[in-house]
């Protein structure tokens, strides 16, 4: 047999012929017995292996043309040759370790020969009398073979030549006392040349650096998070997925749920009980609003109809919480579908339901798909799918204004929470101002600048709009000048409805891809809320909503992991690290 190692040394890849007993029974060849290998990775020193003659070395009868110590084109020339000679079967075979071979970058290329097969010391060893492959599957690997060693050995030649040019070029710099680093190079061609390459690698140097320092930085973040952004409680007892959140403004403090199970649902805070069930809905409850001084809530809902029903609630004994120290850090975890929170059959059967309103507004000829209580408490107004939204007065149900206008559907509806102003964005990329200040006149105005559907327009306590678009992005404007953005914030998956802490004028941005992200006013991003595959959201996440003077949580969202989520957000430490 034939034995080659593929030996590789920090100059050179070669196939060398490893010294070991090679026979031949054809003409029965002695062992062959090649000097060791050298420094640069050939059977001599270079030196000695220029001037050693061809004669000086025993030949393998079956293979006159291979000189031991010399180097293979490459191993599929080896391969294809044996194949084509009929010489039996190929086995890759382990180096033995040794001191003369470097460990773990050698190999050995057996090459059976021909004559009567005989049983491999290898487990397992084929020969070629062994094959089942038919003669055009052979011509085929054959004719594949080839094509592998050819562009081999293009890419050898390549790089052959890139060498040489590498050599010419510090030859000379060198020549001309220049360094390579820091120095202008000469002019002409070779300029040209050099730059082009000195930016080429410029770039994959910063590149490297880039991924290489990804993971530090993101440590440092994943640190930041756990001590300014922490998970408190979860909110489980809905049966599909969760389209809002909200929180009362009004004694008792409690959070509300909309879900497409059909329900809203009220909520403890700071024991995560189920208050109050809200089940006089037929469709898919899309959203929920409280009012600005009573205990009635606000729901929109897939039923073409949105009501208002009164709530009394009384809060359980608080419980101790939870250590939120011992939250995940930011560090994503891919989560399957069957990561969903376990659903406690008892969570909303437990409490009283309510399953008549108090009144239902009724004008609609599609889905209505928010609601929202204007200043006062008095009116309310409601987004459709039927690319109208619509004004009502609380105390009789009747319609008071139809705001016509958008051409697709509506996708939410905002008021503001000290003027009569109303904001309602739509599938055709825009959002229009409302403005109900003069009795007598209803002005609107039309923002343009997102490129797809705006998934939320909502009010800050100066003269701003934060929207939210599946365009991936959140823009900023200013009421006064509507010709463009102040700010724009650009983010890597679509956004949902958002919700900005009026005090401190932080947008919280829930994401289609499970995350929520905070930043300010300017664009400038303050934290990413925490998420493994313990704690946080495992779907999309809807809505998110501010409530600033809660002593326990902040800041609350939703998704369509069935859960709503607690987050008690450091603010004062987010906006230093800032």
């Amino acid at each position: 047999m034939v034995v080659w190692e593929r030996c590789q040394t920090p100059r050179r890849r070669c196939y060398l012929l490893r010294a070991a007993s090679v026979t031949c029974s054809a003409r029965g060849a002695g062992p062959l017995q090649p000097p060791p290998c050298g420094p640069d990775g050939s059977g001599r020193s270079a030196g000695a292996r220029e001037g050693l003659a061809r004669s000086e070395w025993p030949v393998c009868p079956r293979f006159p043309d291979v000189v031991p110590g010399a180097e293979l084109a490459s191993p599929c020339s080896v391969l294809r040759e044996a194949l084509e000679g009929g010489l039996g079967a190929l086995t890759w075979l382990p180096l033995p370790g040794g001191a003369s071979s470097p460990p773990r970058t050698s190999r050995f290329l057996t090459v059976r020969g021909g004559g009567r097969p005989h049983r491999s010391s290898v487990s397992g060893a084929r020969t070629c009398w062994d094959s089942k492959l038919p003669s055009s599957v052979r011509s085929t690997l054959l004719e594949l073979f080839g094509q592998i060693e050819r562009e081999f050995e293009n890419l050898y030649i390549e790089n052959l030549e890139l060498r040489r040019e590498v050599e010419t070029l510090h030859e000379r710099l060198a020549a001309e006392g220049q360094a390579i680093d820091g120095a202008e190079l000469s002019k002409g061609p070779l300029k040209t040349k050099a730059s082009h390459s000195t930016s080429q690698l410029s770039q994959k140097l910063k590149t490297t650096y880039k991924a290489s320092t990804s993971k530090i930085v993101s440590s440092f973040k994943t640190t930041t998070s756990r001590a300014v952004c922490q998970l408190v409680k979860e909110y489980i007892g809905h049966r599909d997925g969760i389209w809002d959140v909200s929180v009362a403004r009004t004694q008792p403090v409690v959070l509300g749920t909309a879900s497409a199970d059909h329900t809203a649902l009220l909520w403890s805070i700071e024991t995560g009980r189920c208050l109050v069930k809200y089940s006089g809905h037929v469709g898919s409850v899309n959203s929920i609003k409280f009012h600005p001084s009573e205990q009635l809530a606000l729901t929109a809902s897939g039923d073409q109809t949105a009501h208002i029903w009164r709530y009394a609630v009384q809060l359980p004994t608080p419980q101790p919480v939870a250590d939120p120290t011992q939250t995940c850090g930011e560090d994503e975890v891919e989560c399957s579908d069957k990561d969903e929170p376990d659903i406690d059959a008892d969570a909303s059967s437990d409490c009283p339901t309510i399953r008549v309103p108090l009144t239902s507004l009724k004008s609609h000829q599609g889905v209505v798909i928010a609601a929202d209580w204007l200043v006062g408490g008095k009116q309310a107004v409601t987004a459709s799918w039927d690319r109208t939204a619509n004004l009502f007065d609380v105390e009789t149900a009747e319609l008071v204004h139809s705001l016509t206008g958008h051409d697709q559907e509506l996708t939410h509806c905002c008021t503001h929470p000290t003027q009569r102003l109303v904001v309602t964005s739509s599938r055709d990329t825009t959002f229009r101002l409302w403005d109900f200040r003069d009795p007598s006149i209803h002005s609107v105005n039309v923002f343009q600048g997102h490129t797809d559907t705006v998934t939320s327009a909502v009010f800050t306590v100066g003269d701003n709009v934060v929207s939210g678009s599946d365009d991936r992005t959140v823009k900023v404007w200013d009421l006064r000048n509507m010709r463009s953005p102040i700010a724009t914030i650009r983010t890597d998956s679509a956004i949902n409805r958002i919700n900005v802490c009026v005090g401190q004028k932080i947008i919280a941005l829930p994401h289609d891809n499970r995350q929520v992200r905070l930043f300010d006013m300017s664009g400038v991003r303050l934290a990413r809320l925490p998420r493994s595959s313990r704690q946080g959201h495992r779907r999309m996440v809807c809505c998110s909503a501010w409530s600033e003077d809660h002593p326990v949580c902040n800041l609350f969202t939703c998704g369509f992991d069935r859960q709503a989520i607690g987050w008690n957000i450091n603010i004062p430490a987010l906006l230093q690290e800032k």
